[in-house]
């Protein structure tokens, strides 16, 4: 039986570079998504998602200002 992940692609951390779904075990890519520039801007997205619950106030409690 065919995954349905056959055809996208994976960010390889391990690697530094998009992979196809033949790659690296899951625990050390992102992914999956639908073309390899997506793939290629994993990191970004990442860090993009990262900042906004960092300065999202239902995601921060009171004690986390002080870090």
């Amino acid at each position: 039986m065919a995954s349905e992940n056959e055809n996208k692609f994976y960010w390889c951390m391990k690697h530094h570079r998009v992979e196809p779904y033949q790659g690296c075990s899951n625990d050390v890519r992102l992914g999956p998504y639908d073309t390899r520039e997506q793939a290629a801007g994993a990191l970004e997205h990442v860090a993009e998602r990262n900042e906004d619950w960092d300065n999202d106030p239902r995601f921060n409690d009171p004690d986390d200002e002080d870090e």
